[in-house]
């Protein structure tokens, strides 16, 4: 099996089916998928009597797939009062009812609000997803279209968007699961040239001379164990009129992560380390949503990309370094390279005068361990600033949880030899301490960590999410990003 470029990219994101708003209050044709509340008006010809007899009671996790008139229906329950997340998690359990079906009919409750409309809409896309770009036998088919029945005209925007949101958590899950044989940190910067220049986004790629000309020497260390050069890209969103803000977002891009010459043991998965770069896909995947929905903010993101690998050349235990801040760092975990990388992306954009800059990154097992697989950390130091990175993920169904920026851990970070360490000693909180170490380099401005190591990969069927990269983060970013302020 042989593909030119990285198979077509990015083929899975680019299968999102399209969302078509029909008047009528029910075509009559297509297999449908209906979300229904307790008190919800049924499709014509089922009644409740015929539904408590099959046990349903339109809860959420509640399903009933039958027959009716010959017509395949599916029904999914969403409980009273439902939440954006509820109809997100009701559509996408009720497309994999009806699963392989290509084209269906999508039936909303009456008590659609635009928020919900966009959440359903999500669910119903992004629980097809499957990664088949690689394989002659997909494992499932699809879905091609769907109709959007009985929403009012304020929605028809909400279910654009939500196609849009669900198209960028695709390419962002698209990039996580590329193996590293087909995606580089070469290959990285030239398909986000590719994407950017097609979306209207302005794009610059960085090689090697030019990554050491910006004294980006943190990201050169990772990198010194790669037979590949590392990569950083640059893109900017620019809206129409005056921009109500400038926000920088750093994503780490660590295309494969063996650990350095702190070779990882063998790891319970192996697939997350190819994923290690799902910050920086999500970076890419909000930037380009912005032309779409009309952001009103400039928005700059830095792709810090390369790999991580063992080799004689490579950054040894012990060995200092010194990144774009100019502070010197002693390295004494080479698994610990995301912190690093991002030090000089978060350097960068504070040196070209964001007034925000927000990092995202697969960062540390300590997150994983405190906060599960269902909630992302959250660190920061502006209050308003986290207080509306919280907002973003909180209405696009990818929560977090606050962790402390807890400045009495700060003095483990001290060197002997240099100006800080990158790892504090064992016993300590590692995912607090990688965020006192990041904010070493924001100088003042209004900064947030997004840590997705519990959050940004999975293996199983659970709500909107498909076994891989779960694309976590690009819908956050989209909706900081959109609304951005001063």
């Amino acid at each position: 099996m042989s593909f030119s470029r990285p198979f077509g990219l990015i083929a899975c994101a680019r299968d999102i089916a399209a969302v078509r708003i029909v008047r009528a209050e029910d075509d009559g044709v297509l297999p449908l998928l209906c979300l229904v509340g307790p008190d919800d008006e049924l499709p014509s010809g089922l009644d409740r009597g015929l539904l408590d007899g099959c046990g349903f009671r339109a809860e959420p996790g509640a399903s009933l797939r039958l027959v009716h008139h010959g017509r395949l229906v599916v029904l999914a329950g969403l409980g009273r009062s439902p939440r954006p997340d509820q109809w997100r998690d009701a559509a996408a359990a009720g497309s994999r009812e009806l699963s392989p079906i290509q084209h269906l009919a999508l039936r909303l409750g009456v008590a659609a609000d635009p928020a919900a409309v966009r959440a359903a809409v999500e669910g119903v896309l992004l629980a097809r997803y499957r990664f088949d770009a690689l394989t002659r036998h997909p494992r499932g088919r699809p879905l091609r279209g769907v109709d959007l029945l009985r929403v009012a005209d304020d929605a028809v925007s909400a279910a654009d968007a939500g196609r849009v949101h669900a198209a960028a958590t695709a390419l962002t899950r698209d990039l996580a699961n590329s193996p590293h044989n087909h995606l580089s940190a070469y290959r990285f910067g030239e398909l986000a040239r590719d994407l950017a220049t097609a979306a209207g986004i302005e794009v610059d790629v960085l090689g090697q001379n030019r990554i050491r000309a910006e004294r980006l020497g943190a990201l050169l260390a990772v990198n010194a164990g790669s037979a590949a050069e590392a990569r950083v890209v640059r893109l900017t969103y620019k809206p129409p009129g005056t921009p109500t803000g400038r926000l920088g977002l750093v994503g780490k891009g660590i295309v494969y992560d063996a650990g350095g010459l702190a070779l990882k043991a063998t790891p319970p998965c192996l697939g997350p380390l190819k994923g290690d770069m799902s910050g920086a896909a999500a970076v890419l995947a909000a930037l380009l949503a912005l032309p779409q929905l009309g952001g009103t903010a400039e928005v700059t993101g830095y792709l810090m990309c390369t790999d991580n690998m063992p080799a004689p050349s490579a950054t040894a235990l012990g060995d200092v370094i010194q990144g774009r801040s100019g502070r010197t760092i002693e390295v004494l975990d080479t698994d610990a390279e995301g912190r690093l990388v991002l030090s000089d992306g978060i350097s960068l954009a504070v040196d070209e005068g964001h007034d925000a800059v927000v990092d995202i990154a697969t960062l540390t097992g300590s997150a994983a361990q405190a906060l599960g697989p269902s909630l992302s950390a959250l660190f920061g130091s502006d209050e308003r600033l986290v207080a509306a990175v919280a907002a973003a993920a909180e209405a696009t169904g990818e929560p977090v949880g606050r962790l402390p920026l807890e400045a009495r851990y700060r003095d483990h970070l001290d060197s002997e030899l240099a100006d800080l360490r990158n790892v504090a000693p064992a016993g300590l909180p590692d995912a607090l301490m990688a965020a006192l170490f990041l904010h070493e380099f924001t100088d003042g401005v209004p900064w947030a960590h997004l840590d997705i190591a519990g959050t940004g990969w999975t293996t199983t069927d659970a709500g909107w999410q498909s076994p891989g990269g779960t694309g976590t983060g690009a819908r956050t970013l989209i909706e900081l990003a959109r609304t951005f302020a001063r």
